[in-house]
């Protein structure tokens, strides 16, 4: 089945090789894999393209990927296209509390430009906690922007931290490292360098 590009999700097989938004996410995934082992869990999987690349890649260090995002069509076509024997694909919402008693518990946890979609996002962070193992490690992704309750420029983001709001998220866990993404570049930050795009890694106590 083919998956319709609304400009919502990244599509590899909709999009052209070198497109900037394709790349970007791909190097965020690649950077990911670094902090990844055991079982890990894809919040917000999409097409499913980076789900596997966590599995082809990390095979014999994870374990298993279970890929959970909210669309039925995107989740049918992910187990079409992005097939692989280590990678589980659900449907569920990020905001469902449920869902720490239907998946249990996992080593590492990523979850790339998503939470700027989500109008709770103080679930979807309890969620993250409750999800990750003592001593899991998050990696999670977003557009920097004017703050909570504030416009976007983007249709499908319900609101773009700052940057200040964004570190803030992150206080409950024991250790956080903050890098920053230019096109396809994640760094520490340099100066007065202007980054788009915030990364965390945190650590669970």
């Amino acid at each position: 089945m083919t998956l319709d590009y609304t400009g919502e999700r990244v599509i590899p097989d909709r999009m052209d090789p070198l497109n900037g938004l394709l790349l970007e996410h791909i190097a965020r995934y690649h950077f990911a894999l670094l902090y990844m082992n055991g079982r890990v869990l894809d919040f917000a999987s999409g097409s499913g393209y980076g789900s596997q690349l966590i599995a082809k890649n990390l095979k014999g260090t994870v374990t298993e990927v279970v890929a959970l995002d909210l669309s039925e069509e995107a989740t049918r076509y992910a187990k079409g296209r992005y097939h692989h024997p280590n990678v589980n694909y659900i449907v569920g919402d990020v905001v469902d509390r449920t869902l720490p008693d239907k998946l249990g518990m996992f080593d590492c946890i990523v979850s790339f430009e998503t939470i700027e979609h989500v109008t709770e996002y103080e679930a979807f962070m309890a969620n993250v906690w409750d999800l990750l193992k003592p001593g899991g490690i998050l990696v999670l992704s977003t557009p920097f922007g004017q703050g909570v309750g504030q416009p976007t420029n983007e249709p499908f983001h319900t609101h773009q931290f700052t940057e200040a709001e964004f570190e803030a998220l992150f206080t409950p866990f024991t250790s956080t490292e903050f890098y920053y993404q230019r096109g396809v570049l994640v760094e520490p930050k340099r100066g007065t360098r202007h980054y788009p795009i915030g990364i965390v890694v945190a650590v669970k106590s």
